[in-house]
């Protein structure tokens, strides 16, 4: 038989919050969620990803290749 004391405790009904503002409900060990990024922010998924250029490295790639910043 396992043991009974050693599980946390179960939440049916989780509440993933962003922002303060409830996403949706999942069954978690916590009493609710707090998310930074989900599917509705994320730049991937809005198309508003921006390059972050650290120290000239995507230019010289973008030289190095031919390429324009702003090809998709």
């Amino acid at each position: 038989m396992p043991k009974s004391e050693i599980h946390p405790t179960w939440f049916k009904e989780t509440p993933v919050l962003w922002d303060g503002k409830p996403l949706c409900l999942i069954g978690s060990t916590k009493k609710e969620l707090q998310v930074d990024m989900w599917l509705g922010n994320h730049p991937f998924y809005t198309d508003s990803q921006v390059l972050v250029d650290s120290e000239g490295r995507v230019d010289k790639f973008m030289k190095k290749y031919g390429l324009d910043s702003t090809d998709q």
